[in-house]
């Protein structure tokens, strides 16, 4: 078969690319592929196992209408502001629209240095490749917006880390991958009709409606804003630690992208990080949505040139906008855990704030496990609440709390269709990962089988529902470079 792409980016923004090509892999082997989005992108599964194929998923097949480019974007990281950030290690191919006409970025990760390398050697390895594999398709079955992994492949050459490990390179599709960080670049140009192009390509992208606004440029600014709540609400109810929201990670779409110091909380408290590298904690748990609005206003900035014909005005417009994401964040967060209670939409909201705010102390108090504690739940609800009960040291606290929640008629089957069974478990994410380093994918493929189903109980996948072994000890992650 033939794969034609669009290359709509490079035309229209092209100061915002480098023509570049991905380096050829010496030994392309398949690892993974998804098949499903292969069928919903209109390709062939049997082909891409073919050896053209390959070449195609590991970028050395350059396919019709194609101009490959390393994408140009800065971003705040930390908090402190780097102006050439771009793909280092990453090239988008092309555009190609899905079965429902949605147009999908394909790009590669780990396909060799680029300009904005910065000295590094633009590679990656299979166990941080696998990891976004499993966490981002993990995340699609819990219907969170997120980038999708169509394939990772080994390439048979080996990276250099701490250690010497087996390289990989992963096909990831993506509403876009236009971030704040775009913007960012463009706005430090100085080149208002880049940053115009820049607005007007993410408008018609993602957002047409904004192109029959009044103000259109605010309406991009506040249709972001609200994506962007809904998604960090939509993590922290189901207890997703990102681990690096810089803004160069964060979307124009409202998807989750870059899954490397990523994790699922295993015992809930709100202080909880894992990225090896943020040592103040500015990503945990529990500063998520504000870092949002901290990267939000950033893009609000950005686009200030483009808000009113003076910068004062825009300001003013831009500050009021804000009331989008804190309205669109409390509506979701509330929405979702609403849902994991089960209770029904008749109680008032704030008795719902109340009885969330009260819970999530008693979880924080025993370290409960957040993503089993709400199954046990809804077996609480059924009339078997001896499950959750064991899980509290303060057993009279949770009694009271029980009781006041039992008193709103919970439902719990639709409590089981709000809460996961199965998630990325950590232990079971590296225990996977490091037994596909070693070349047995066995651990990968029953991972992903458990977690593309997270809601439905099934025998023989006990082991993926049940929270680490207490002598798994506290668990890191890292950004796979």
């Amino acid at each position: 078969m033939s794969v034609v792409l669009d290359d709509r980016f490079a035309r229209e923004l092209p100061e915002l690319g480098v023509a570049w090509r991905a380096e050829t892999p010496p030994d392309p082997r398949l690892l993974v592929l998804n098949e499903s989005l292969a069928a919903r992108l209109g390709l062939n599964a049997e082909w891409l196992r073919s050896p053209n194929g390959l070449r195609f998923l590991a970028g050395d097949l350059v396919p019709d209408g194609a101009a490959p480019v390393a994408q140009a974007y800065a971003g705040h990281q930390f908090g402190g502001l780097v102006p050439r950030l771009g793909d280092g290690r990453a090239l988008l191919l092309g555009e190609l629209a899905d079965d429902q006409g949605c147009v999908r970025d394909i790009a590669l990760k780990g396909s060799g240095a680029t300009p904005f390398a910065r000295g590094g050697d633009g590679l990656a390895a299979v166990g941080p490749m696998l990891r976004e594999y499993i966490v981002s398709e993990a995340m699609h079955a819990l219907g969170v917006p997120t980038t999708r992994s169509l394939a990772v492949l080994s390439t048979g050459r080996p990276v250099r880390r701490e250690e010497v490990l087996p390289g990989a390179v992963l096909l990831r599709v993506a509403s876009s991958h236009l971030r704040v960080g775009s913007f960012q670049y463009a706005a430090l140009t100085g080149d208002v009709d880049l940053l115009r192009r820049l607005a007007d390509h993410a408008i018609a992208r993602h957002y047409p409606d904004a192109a029959q606004a009044q103000r259109p440029y605010l309406a991009l600014f506040q249709a972001v804003a609200a994506a962007q709540a809904s998604l960090i609400a939509r993590w922290m109810s189901i207890g997703f630690v990102h681990g690096v929201m810089n803004t160069d990670n964060m979307t124009i779409s409202g998807e989750t992208i870059d899954y490397g110091p990523c994790a699922f909380m295993d015992a809930y408290h709100p202080e909880t990080v894992f990225s090896s590298i943020d040592q103040w904690g500015r990503y945990a748990y529990t500063n998520q949505p504000a870092i949002a609005g901290w990267n939000l206003a950033r893009f609000a900035e950005t686009l200030l040139p483009l808000l009113a014909d003076s910068i004062e005005e825009g300001i003013a417009l831009a500050e009021e906008s804000f009331d989008v994401f804190r309205t669109e964040y409390e509506n979701t967060w509330s929405s979702g855990m609403r849902a994991k209670l089960g209770l029904p939409p008749d109680i008032h909201a704030e008795v719902v704030a109340s009885l969330v705010d009260e819970l999530l102390g008693l979880l924080t108090e025993s370290r409960v496990d957040y993503t089993s504690f709400f199954r046990h739940l809804a077996d609480a609800a059924r009339g078997d609440a001896e499950p959750a009960r064991g899980l509290f040291a303060n057993l009279a606290g949770f009694d009271t709390w029980l009781s006041s929640w039992k008193a709103l008629g919970p439902d719990a089957d639709s409590m089981d269709r709000a809460n996961p069974i199965y998630i990325p478990r950590n232990h079971l994410v590296e225990e996977a990962l490091t037994a596909a380093t070693a070349g047995d994918l066995h651990p990968v493929q029953q991972l992903l089988t458990a977690v593309s189903a997270p809601y439905d109980q099934r025998p023989g996948f006990e082991r993926y529902a049940e929270p680490a072994p207490a002598d798994f000890g506290e668990y890191q992650t890292f950004c796979g470079t």
